[in-house]
């Protein structure tokens, strides 16, 4: 079902810096290009009929300043809303830190979508983080957001997803594995990362979604 190498080379990562409601921010971004439409796009990530497809069954008020839950997952405050081009929203993992997530469309022609999607955490926060546990977190949430990313292609391209199994497929198993990896590279070259700590901290990236492989 899945391509991992070609999904993994699909998707540009950075690090960044962009800013939270309360001051300087560390950031994960993801580019990529959809074969859809901007407007399918757009409704695919709002309507949460279609979200329950790929990322999750959700409940909320969906309006500007409205609260949102995503089963098992993150929820939050939507800050804005410009259709079809820029969600934001507040991001909150159980008791976790208040981050914030921007997801920007545009159009990119022939029917095509430039998607980012870019996370943003308080930026002392994330410094102290990295300098006492290192950067093994940080690649763990990217990785999770190359899942998030990979099942908004699939439902895209009407590929059904369980979003409550999927996970333990050996197939997506290996393709968060490469995207650890992924991710890893890009941490290293812009923390300047040696190279016995990024391998700990890929380790410690992957054995969240393949405890299997980090134990190798």
């Amino acid at each position: 079902m899945i391509d991992i190498v070609d999904q993994i080379n699909a998707t540009h990562r950075e690090i960044g810096n962009l800013p939270v409601a309360g001051g300087a921010g560390r950031s994960l971004l993801l580019r990529r290009v959809y074969d859809a439409p901007i407007e399918d796009v757009w409704d695919a990530c709002t309507d949460p009929v279609r979200l329950s497809r790929w990322l999750g069954p959700i409940e909320g008020d969906f309006r500007i300043g409205g609260a949102f839950q995503l089963k098992d997952n993150a929820g939050g405050e939507i800050l804005r809303c410009e259709q079809p081009s820029l969600l934001k929203v507040t991001w909150v993992l159980g008791e976790g830190m208040a981050t914030e997530v921007e997801v920007r469309l545009t159009a990119a022609g022939d029917g095509r979508t430039a998607f980012e999607l870019e996370h943003s955490s308080p930026a002392e926060i994330v410094d102290e983080l990295v300098r006492t546990y290192g950067p093994g977190g940080t690649i763990g949430i990217g990785g999770g957001w190359d899942l998030t990313v990979l099942g908004l292609d699939l439902h895209l391209r009407g590929v059904d997803v369980d979003p409550a199994t999927w996970e333990d497929t050996a197939e997506v198993k290996e393709f968060a594995t490469r995207s650890c990896r992924a991710w890893g590279a890009v941490v290293q070259e812009a923390w300047g990362i040696a190279d016995e700590d990024i391998a700990a901290a890929v380790a410690f990236g992957v054995q969240h979604f393949a405890p299997e492989a980090g134990e190798s």
